[in-house]
């Protein structure tokens, strides 16, 4: 008896060890699909059925392993030459050489000699910051040396990964140092690079709305190029249905607020690669700053700061040996995937999941640098925010936020330091989080007002402090009562009329999403097409300028490579003229690509124009595809001689004509009587 209960016990032991071990495989084999894809809530214990990080260190290259993925690094550079997962050998493009496939780089110049120069931040020295079974982080230097002056860039790097037990990716960010005394340079952009496998990620997913099978590299090197060599026409690509399309890295740009996952999909093995950026605090220019994503190439990216849509007052430079230092990051990259009989597509889901998932953790407490202070090394500011125009009122979904000091609206071309932004509730309270320790302006603006708010005080973030800024009021700027207004003061013009592409030349993704049609390559000309000879005539009370503005204030064509300038009119009525006091033109400016604008009333002729802006604006938006670049608000005093009882004429004229991407795109114009008493 007693021998059949010990057969018995040892058959039952091996029972539950045979299951223990097949639990243990099923759970290691689920780790890199969707079933099992939030394993790790990123905290240093991490769940004991996940392998433990392993680091294998060679002669040239290094190798982080967490049975998940694994990550090859070449040793001291820093490059990411491979990744592994899901049976995929390398999801990099192996045939690049190994320093462009996954790389950091910044653009800058010598201001004595302003030629634009691409450094890779290549590190010269690898250090292993942290290696044991639930995390490795691993540093890659470079220290800059004045015998290296007009070679380098002048900046210390750091470049840093973190890969963690039981994630599916891993995260990279980056250090870099100016000390005091050094020389000179002008920096014009930074950003973290992936190219892929051509052959396997076709899919790209941007937002919900912007997704699409993709053209190759080789597909765009056999297109015809376009005004530009971003822009390509399809004549011959491996996908038919892609003929005749015009593809350009700038038809996927987004706005900083809405640029935190995007990436690419292989449908066999079902496998997504993902940027996903948690914070915008490192970011350049705001929250609606644009900027580029993911693009043909298979190109997938994070854009740390750049001068797109803004031009190089958005540049950073640095002057008389001015110090500097910043951490740019972390960023994660999410690797997931799906059983292969379901939708890869699932995959893009899953990918907005663990951005909201990675977004909630911030800031990180993981990361082993004391440049990158913890949630309670942080402080919050908050409060509530009125608008007082015609009469008091909440301001209702408010973009407000903490930047360095400056002057009012000076947050849009910043990029050395540090910016927080969120967005008031409907009753206009807010409360800005996680905010670096500094000395910071509050700056908000509100969507329809025109003008910038900035509060008085410094604001001085402490460590773990709580500040509440108690209520406060923006007065927009005005003069007297509103007589009429064209547009809506929301900073863009996307209300304005966007025409139909040339049918030869369009992005089909964008043929039945009106709202992102002005996307569409080629639209500067459109404009000689509906007004071929006769410029825009707009009547006050008549037009709809949903359907009558065209979105932007461009050049006409002439032939086949001159362009000259277009000056819109502005019809109105006034039953009469105040005897006294001024009237006033409120004239905001979405948008200013190498222009002049002109303001004449009453008078088309006249030698001298009533106003002009002067040059301005560098943001090439027009060209880029988008609907705004930097703000521009002009308050223009029109004395009462200068109007009639009756019809009156203003006339806006662009007056700056060597292209066809020269021009404007209003936001918002008003006309405002004199105040009464």
């Amino acid at each position: 008896m007693g021998s059949k209960m010990e057969e018995l016990l040892a058959t039952k032991s091996i029972f539950f060890a045979v299951i223990f071990i097949l639990q243990y495989i099923l759970t290691i084999e689920s780790a890199s699909s969707i079933s099992a894809r939030k394993p790790l809530a990123n905290n240093s214990s991490g769940p004991v059925l996940y392998p433990p990080v392993q680091l294998y260190m060679h002669d040239d290259h290094v190798v982080v392993d967490n049975g998940i993925f694994s990550i090859t690094i070449a040793s001291p550079q820093g490059t990411v030459t491979g990744i592994e997962f899901n049976g995929i050998d390398n999801i990099l493009n192996d045939h690049n050489g190994e320093s462009d496939r996954g790389y950091w780089d910044v653009n800058w110049s010598d201001p004595k000699n302003p030629t634009d120069k691409l450094d890779k931040l290549i590190g010269e020295h690898f250090d292993v910051i942290t290696n044991y079974e639930n995390q490795v982080e691993l540093s890659f230097k470079r220290y800059w040396k004045i015998s290296q002056n007009g070679n380098r860039v002048s900046l210390n790097v750091d470049k840093r990964y973190v890969v963690l037990r039981g994630s599916s990716g891993f995260y990279s960010y980056g250090i870099l140092e100016r000390f005091k005394g050094w020389p000179d340079v002008d920096v014009y952009q930074g950003r973290i690079v992936f190219k892929l496998q051509d052959k396997l990620f076709r899919y790209m997913a941007v937002s919900d709305e912007r997704q699409r099978e993709m053209p190759s590299f080789e597909d765009r090197s056999r297109g015809e190029p376009l005004d530009y060599p971003e822009a390509v026409l399809l004549t011959h690509p491996s996908d038919s249905l892609l003929r005749g399309e015009v593809d350009d890295k700038y038809q996927y740009s987004t706005e900083n607020k809405d640029n935190r996952v995007h990436g690419w999909i292989c449908s066999d093995p079902p496998v997504g690669f993902w940027m996903i950026t948690p914070s915008n605090e490192f970011r350049n220019g705001g929250p609606v700053k644009q900027d580029l994503t993911s693009h043909a190439g298979p190109v997938t990216l994070s854009m740390f700061f750049s001068t797109h849509y803004a031009g190089t007052d958005l540049g950073m430079e640095f002057r008389d040996g001015e110090p500097w230092k910043k951490v740019f990051g972390p960023v994660f990259i999410y690797l997931n995937s799906v059983a292969s009989a379901e939708s890869p597509t699932w995959l893009w889901a899953d990918a907005k999941e663990e951005m909201l998932m990675q977004t909630d953790r911030w800031p990180y407490d993981f990361l082993n640098s004391s440049d990158f202070p913890r949630a309670h090394q942080r402080g919050v500011v908050s409060g509530r925010l009125f608008v007082r125009d015609v009469a008091l009122a909440r301001a209702d979904s408010a973009f407000i936020g903490l930047a360095p000091p400056g002057t009012i609206g000076s947050w849009q071309v910043e990029s050395k330091g540090y910016q927080f932004w969120t967005r008031t509730d409907n009753q206009g309270y807010f409360e800005i989080k996680n905010v670096r320790p500094g000395q910071y302006n509050l700056y908000a603006w509100v969507p329809g007002y025109i003008g910038d708010y900035m509060h008085p005080s410094i604001v001085n973030v402490l460590q773990g402090s709580r500040i509440r800024m108690g209520v406060l009021v923006f007065h927009p700027p005005r003069n007297g009562p509103t007589i009429w207004e064209i547009g809506v003061p929301d900073r863009t013009a996307a209300e304005f009329y966007v025409p139909e592409p040339n049918p030869t030349l369009m992005n089909q993704l964008y043929t039945s999403q009106r709202t992102e049609s002005f996307r569409q390559y080629g639209l500067w000309d459109r404009y000689t097409d509906l007004y071929p000879e006769q410029d825009l005539v707009y009547r006050v009370g008549v037009s709809n300028y949903e359907t009558d503005w065209f979105f932007a204030h461009v050049t006409r064509k002439v032939g086949n490579k001159t362009y000259i300038p277009t000056t819109w009119t502005i019809l109105f009525d006034l039953e009469n003229i105040e005897p006294t006091g001024n009237y006033t033109i409120q004239l905001a400016l979405a948008s200013a690509t190498a222009a002049e604008l002109h303001v004449r009333i009453n008078d088309p002729r006249g030698v001298f124009p009533f106003f002009t802006t002067g040059l301005i604006g560098k943001d090439n938006a027009i060209a880029r595809h988008g609907i705004h670049g930097l703000y521009w608000l002009y308050n223009i005093n029109v004395l009462h001689t200068q109007l009639r009882a009756g019809r009156n004429v203003m006339y806006l004229t662009q007056t700056r004509a060597l292209g066809p991407f020269r021009g404007v795109m209003y936001d918002y114009i008003r006309l405002e009587r004199p105040p009464r008493s």
